[in-house]
């Protein structure tokens, strides 16, 4: 009877400690081991591919990784953003948060081509892109995180949720919260994840009304540093140069770290949607600070939120497919 319960125990840690390490989704499970078996090489193959890349361009870190926030935010972290249109789908690639600025696409498709000859039809593009954000992360100096996996891709795209769902430089506070929230994040989440402005750009056209005062009082945005919107001033012009490319940090702008809360607390935060973190709530701003002093703090509460962000009602089990190409959907 003993030897039996001894075994029954084992087999029991040995059945279900992937379950311990897991965040359960729509009745299927995300645990970082799940394609030890089916793919042992599919975390070095992403990891490669995004080395490479970003090796070539340094931006390229904060485009793949912008491109998970915005596939999560729009149904979920289901690969949506990167199909493409067809006869039945409008692609998501064409809504204001994504049209001109989306970028990664065809790192996304060289992944998905050294998987598909690995292992055929065995790793999704959803979680391929939530690897891809967190190699990212850490190739620009920040933290790193066991991703959870197993999610399938989407048979569909929702341009008006890219449209609503996805935070937009010009909201308000409370929008970008309640918007969070509807996610199941909150504002804890909202603002280290904020923290992702520590590296990449951002365009003319996302900041020029706090430059020109297009939002109506006949005055400037004084919450932005005046020497510091005269600077960008003289490239981000009252009309045209729309796309033209700012640091989201000026200061190490390539690098990963803690000195986005800095300019924020210097007024030097680039977006409104950045500035109103120190402006617009109380909570906010406590973390902001908190941040600002201790980078350690914030890379351990920006990976946690990564996780969070990355189980947004993923799909799992029979629902959605494996993908052939990101792209498009598989033929039925």
């Amino acid at each position: 009877m003993a030897v039996s319960m001894t075994t029954f125990m084992l087999f029991s840690v040995l059945v279900f400690a992937p379950l311990c390490l897991s965040h359960k989704s729509n009745g299927g499970y995300l645990y970082p081991q799940y394609y030890d078996h089916s793919c042992p090489k599919a975390l070095e193959i992403v990891k490669s591919v995004v080395a490479k890349a970003v090796a070539k361009e340094t931006r390229m870190a904060a485009s793949l990784l912008r491109l998970h926030f915005h596939d999560c935010f729009v149904k979920g972290c289901d690969a949506s953003v990167l199909l493409d249109n067809s006869s039945n789908i409008i692609s998501e690639k064409g809504s204001n948060p994504n049209r001109n600025s989306a970028r990664g696409f065809e790192v996304i498709d060289d992944i998905k081509s050294a998987l598909e000859k690995e292992c055929p039809g065995t790793v999704s593009c959803a979680d391929a892109l939530a690897l891809a954000a967190r190699d990212s992360t850490v190739l620009a100096g920040g933290p790193t995180w066991d991703v959870p996996l197993g999610r399938k891709d989407s048979k569909g795209a929702s341009i008006s949720g890219s449209n609503n769902m996805i935070p937009a430089p010009n909201n308000t506070f409370q929008t970008i919260l309640t918007k969070f929230k509807l996610q199941g994040l909150n504002v804890v989440d909202l603002v280290a994840l904020s923290g992702s402005h520590t590296i990449g750009n951002s365009r003319c056209t996302s900041f020029r009304q706090r430059l020109y005062n297009q939002s109506g009082n006949g005055q400037p945005d004084y919450s932005l540093d005046r020497s510091y919107a005269a600077q960008l001033r003289k490239n981000c012009p009252r009309s045209g140069g729309d796309q033209n490319l700012f640091f989201l940090d000026f200061v190490s702008p390539t690098k990963f770290d803690n000195f986005y809360f800095k300019n924020i607390l210097a007024s030097k935060g680039l977006l409104s949607s950045d500035q109103i973190l120190l402006t617009k709530s109380s909570a906010s701003m406590d973390l902001v600070k908190k941040y600002a002093e201790n980078n350690e703090l914030f890379f351990e509460q920006f990976a946690k939120s990564m996780v969070k962000m990355g189980n947004i009602t993923p799909l799992t089990g029979s629902r959605g497919e494996i993908r052939k190409t990101c792209r498009k959907i598989n033929k039925s």
